[in-house]
């Protein structure tokens, strides 16, 4: 059997916090009428893919996200802490836009220059969340070896734990993943390499 695994990594699909322009992890955040749909048609989507085990942050839009899929796809699904949002510290749920720019600047601090150390206030920085993003995908990998599994997160940490794994950096920057589109990787148990989703 080979070693090579396929991560599909979607993003949640779209929720209550977005829409509102909502800062930080924010764990309780349902998916809204729309992110359901988006959800459904991801499932369809990647029915022929072979997936055969759905990882999910434990926020609730994430495995809302998860539960849609897993109904079309016949798999489990199972939670995963390490998944979750970048937390913005005592700035969570704030809808200033000043905290939204921070944000993104502090993100691009991570994932375009690779300076690590940048937090949102007084929230994680990019070590602690590259960290835990790489050692739940590392540990997923080693758990299905020549398998297909989905994983579902969030924006910020999942494309700051994929820069990290596969040099991403400038290459996606501006171009976040959209709501519940896969992002390739693929692991062989030396090296990861990732690709947009070939539609």
């Amino acid at each position: 059997m080979s070693d090579h695994v396929r991560l599909l990594c979607l993003r949640h699909a779209e929720s209550e916090n977005v829409i509102a322009g909502a800062a930080g992890a924010l764990p309780l955040a349902s998916l809204t009428a729309k992110g359901r749909l988006q959800a459904g048609e991801a499932a369809k989507r990647l029915i022929n893919e072979g997936i055969t085990r759905i990882y999910a942050s434990t926020a609730v839009r994430a495995r809302q996200t998860a539960e849609i899929l897993a109904r079309t796809l016949r798999v489990d699904v199972v939670p995963m802490q390490d998944l979750v949002e970048v937390g913005v510290g005592r700035s969570e749920g704030a809808i200033d836009p000043a905290i939204r720019a921070r944000t993104a600047a502090v993100l691009r601090s991570w994932i375009v220059d690779g300076d690590l150390g940048e937090a949102v206030v007084d929230g994680e920085d990019g070590h602690a969340v590259t960290a835990r993003i790489v050692a739940a995908l590392t540990s997923i990998a080693a758990e299905h070896p020549g398998e297909t599994v989905a994983v579902i997160g969030h924006v910020a940490s999942l494309t700051t734990g994929l820069s990290a794994l596969c040099g991403l950096g400038q290459r996606v920057w501006g171009a976040p993943l959209p709501h519940a589109v896969p992002f390739v990787v693929e692991y062989d148990g030396r090296s990861w390499q990732c690709s947009s989703w070939p539609f």
